[in-house]
């Protein structure tokens, strides 16, 4: 596999439930090491697109790649066995259960024989506390603390770092700064920096264009389930971003019409069309 194969690519992908089209012709591509910002207002399919990576929606149309091989998920545990792995807000942490039972929910270390096996919490909570720790929160030292102790950030955190320990390739964040505090949101953005260092593939979703401009590499404008723009860093302002989120650019094209138009009729406007 080239190094400039992408982890994971969407061609053509359209997604329709019964007559409604939620997804039409989507075309993307992410690479290791990079972060890709999916940015979409609310109603924009960025959740139906996030269920389409993560193996919960099969497209209608259009395919899915991974390491350039065309693939079929048969579910999100296929997707999750291909490394792929969608953290959500809080990253799905339970707060009454501690942070070593939390990182290995459903696959707990064990230790003793047959119907002896008992769980390993020594192991557990050093295995935590070490790779949260390697994600840069060095504030967690105790596997046996409870989550609901945890800020937002810290918990966005342990998700992530729970992801990558498992072998995950590609991190799809779904809004996970929404919630957060400006000390929080900056934490979780460090870390979605730290993992685009390890060489992941991350999809970050957001409506904050600040929080994208930070982490971002590549950014894809999501309207109404099409891709509205696709550009690199560098080649968009704040402004122009948001302006492309509100759909703003299509209104300027229009204005721009009208004005030319006007410009060669006499400053008269286009006529409105009436039913007869």
């Amino acid at each position: 596999m080239s190094t400039n194969t992408p982890v994971i690519e969407l061609r053509n992908v359209d997604k329709s439930f019964g007559p409604i089209d939620v997804l039409h012709e989507i075309s993307l591509k992410v690479r290791a090491g990079e972060v890709l910002c999916l940015l979409g207002d609310n109603g924009a399919g960025k959740s139906t697109l996030i269920k389409t990576l993560a193996g919960v929606h099969a497209p209608t149309r259009g395919e899915i790649l991974v390491d350039g091989k065309p693939t079929t998920f048969d579910g999100p545990r296929d997707a999750q066995d291909q490394g792929i792995a969608t953290v959500h807000q809080f990253g799905g942490t339970y707060p009454l259960m501690s942070i070593g039972r939390n990182f290995f929910l459903g696959m707990e270390p064990t230790k003793g024989f047959g119907p002896f096996k008992i769980f390993d919490r020594a192991k557990a909570n050093k295995i935590a506390v070490e790779e949260v720790q390697k994600m840069g929160i060095t504030r967690i030292t105790d596997g046996d603390r409870l989550v609901g102790g945890l800020s937002g950030g810290e918990r966005q955190s342990l998700a992530i770092a729970r992801a990558v320990y498992f072998g995950a390739r590609v991190l799809i964040l779904d809004e996970p700064t929404a919630a957060l505090g400006v000390k929080q949101a900056a934490h979780v953005l460090r870390i979605v920096n730290e993992a685009k260092k390890r060489g992941l593939a991350v999809i970050f979703i957001t409506h904050q264009v600040m929080h994208a401009m930070t982490v971002g590499d590549h950014f894809a404008v999501l309207i109404r389930g099409a891709i509205a723009a696709d550009f690199r860093k560098g080649e968009k302002t704040r402004e122009e971003i948001t302006d492309l989120m509100a759909g703003g650019e299509t209104m300027a094209d229009l204005e721009a019409s009208i004005e030319g138009y006007m410009e060669t009729h006499e400053g008269h406007p286009p006529k409105v069309a009436t039913a007869d």
